[in-house]
């Protein structure tokens, strides 16, 4: 979309006057509700509105000094003229009034400075209020994210959310000071240009409006069929950008399966649909601007035919054609920055549909103003007939109770969508029960602080987030107010100290990005650290060992043991082996609890914990060397 706007800001505004630079443009994403988020877009600007009449007055005050030079230009080329006419006559005493002339360059060299420097404190100021803006926006919309429910970010894609909150508030920053002023200028310039022609020549003024039909019906013409093809072309690229990153990221499995020869084909297809789109295109929007010169060449030659014709009836004078050839000239700039700018607020209103969008998200239940808060936490959970379904009509988990004593650690398992990570959503609060209560030591969780709630749990996912940093700040993200011995202590309880410190670095280390300078077991043994020292009460750890190999696992198991103890944990699980010593595992199917018990007593039921447990360890078997 930036790139776009700035095509479109970068087109020239040269040629004639019938609509220099008015060519075909790429295709702007259109707002859904324009006149509603044009509003609500303005509204941003009100605080500033001193600051908005002072970048008017401004720009105003530049444009006239611009439009009143060409007058005095011709004011110029009159005397000069007239001076070398008397000359040629041999009237006595007949001179060139250099000194006239002299005033007059004086005059056009103040003009313009004044011009300059007006222009120069419009886009500074306006440089000002649009960065505020655009600053408040984004402040916005980051607390926005703080209060918007975990279902939210499950339910919109994460490019789709990056791109609002960077690529749209960049483009509205980007375009909203140019947009502003330019519309001020050109509305400033095209009434100020007309004035300035109807003052020396109505007629003249009526020849060049005679021609501007021309133009317009060139470009809607033109324009009508060169959008079909930037379209198109949009499309084939992003066709062509898919088919590339799907044929890179799966060359393994083409050169595999032998489809090299297919993959060139469907490649040599989208790019012969590019190259009919694109040069289709480019061809339409390449005669734009000879077309428009040559409706203005025209204009041009009618203005000095006629204009001619009135300088020899005495009706104007010389230096006259010579302000309105400049005037017409600059008669089509502001029409060209008008269309450009149409296209350029289309945008900027649409990117700001999509922020909006976000800021008018539903949030979640604030908590009750005499929300509790547990000074002495034990971990006693208990779920009492909870119903849950993320669609109304698709009910997940029924009239479930499960009671949890503080100190237990209770496993979870089931087939994929059983509601095994529902089960610690609800218990976490990132979703509401819509019937039922869970509470935690007697305490509804609806009741508590979500702040004061979440700090009672820790976790350790299967997904390791860190952070670009330190290792010792990943560490102690839980903990800000951890000492160095804690961060270490921490570190060795879960077996990652060693490796710690046969870094470069050690604690000092600074993790990429990706943290692609560590092995997946490394970090998540810095994720059981982070968990460690910010001692929680509950602990939940979602399939915490399934993308590790089996020595990693033993050196996870063993720091997840030496975390466990003395807390209320809650474990999900494929693998039925590390699971062996909780003491209650449930067993989900359908949002329901089929089965409960410890290994043992389910082993004995021959139930369907059996089957599952029997059927992974006859895989392991056979997965092993012979």
């Amino acid at each position: 979309m930036s790139e776009t706007n700035n095509s479109s800001r970068r087109r020239g505004s040269h040629g004639g006057f019938g609509g220099p630079g008015f060519h075909g443009q790429m295709p702007v994403e259109k707002p859904k509700n324009f006149k509603k988020t044009f509003h609500r877009l303005m509204s941003y600007l009100k605080p500033h509105t001193f600051l908005l009449i002072t970048v008017f007055v401004f720009a105003a005050l530049s444009t006239v000094f611009t439009i009143i030079a060409p007058k005095l230009m011709g004011h110029a080329t009159t005397k000069l003229f007239e001076g070398m006419i008397m000359k040629m006559r041999h009237v006595p005493g007949a001179h060139i009034d250099f000194g006239a002339i002299w005033t007059i360059v004086v005059e056009l060299i103040v003009l313009y400075i004044l011009s300059a420097l007006f222009t120069y404190l419009m886009q500074y100021l306006m440089s000002g209020v649009s960065q505020k803006m655009v600053y408040t926006m984004r402040r916005q919309v980051n607390e926005k994210f703080a209060r918007l429910p975990v279902s939210y970010f499950d339910n919109h894609p994460y490019g789709d959310v990056l791109s609002r909150v960077v690529n749209d508030s960049q483009n509205i920053s980007n375009t909203l000071q140019q947009s502003l002023t330019t519309s001020i200028t050109s509305i400033v310039t095209l009434i100020g240009v007309i004035v300035m022609m109807l003052t020396i020549s109505p007629i003249l003024t009526l020849v060049i409006l005679l021609t501007l039909p021309l133009s317009l019906i060139g470009v809607k013409l033109i324009t009508g069929r060169s959008q079909q093809y930037f379209k198109s072309q949009q499309e084939r690229i992003g066709a062509l950008n898919g088919h590339v990153e799907e044929m890179f990221t799966g060359h393994q499995v083409i050169k595999a399966f032998g489809k090299e020869r297919d993959a060139k084909k469907e490649f040599s297809r989208i790019n012969g649909e590019l190259y009919q789109s694109a040069w289709r295109a480019q061809f339409l929007s390449g005669i734009m601007m000879p077309l428009m010169m040559f409706i203005g060449n025209i204009g041009f030659v009618l203005i000095a035919v006629v204009g001619g014709i009135l300088v020899v009836k005495r009706a104007i004078e010389i230096g006259d054609i010579q302000a309105f050839i400049q005037y017409a000239r600059q008669f089509g700039q502001p029409l060209n920055q008008i269309a450009n700018i149409s296209n350029i607020i289309q945008s900027t209103v649409a990117s700001a549909e999509r922020i909006f969008e976000i800021l008018d998200e539903v949030e979640e239940v604030p908590d009750k103003r005499d929300a509790t808060i547990i000074a002495h936490p034990r971990g006693h959970v208990r779920f009492e007939a909870i119903d849950f379904s993320y669609t109304p009509d698709k009910p997940l988990i029924e009239q479930m109770t499960i009671d949890v004593p503080a100190g237990r650690t209770v496993a979870i398992v089931g087939p994929t969508g059983a509601g095994k990570t529902t089960l610690v959503n609800l218990l976490m609060r990132f979703y509401d029960t819509q019937a039922g209560r869970i509470t935690v030591d007697g305490i509804p969780v609806k009741d508590m602080k979500r702040e004061h709630l979440h700090h009672l749990f820790g976790m350790v996912l299967q997904d390791t987030w860190l952070f670009q940093g330190t290792i010792r700040e990943n560490i102690a993200y839980g903990r800000q107010d951890a000492t160095e011995e804690e961060i270490v202590q921490a570190a060795e309880a879960a077996h990652a100290d060693h490796f710690i410190r046969t870094l470069p670095d050690g604690y000092e280390t600074i993790l990429n990005e990706e943290a692609s300078n560590l092995s997946q077991g490394q970090k998540q043994l810095l994720t059981i650290a982070r968990a460690i020292l910010a001692d929680p009460v509950i602990l939940i750890l979602d399939e915490a060992t399934s993308s590790v190999d089996t020595r990693t696992e033993l050196h996870i198991q063993h720091a997840m043991k030496t975390l466990m103890q003395d807390r209320t944990n809650f474990i999900i699980a494929h693998r039925l082996s590390t699971i062996k010593e909780a003491d209650l595992i449930l067993v989900m199917n359908h949002g329901q609890v089929i089965e409960q018990g410890t290994h043992q007593q389910l082993l004995e039921k021959s139930g369907f914990y059996a089957d599952l447990y029997q059927s992974q360890f006859a895989v392991e078997i056979e997965a092993r060397p012979n």
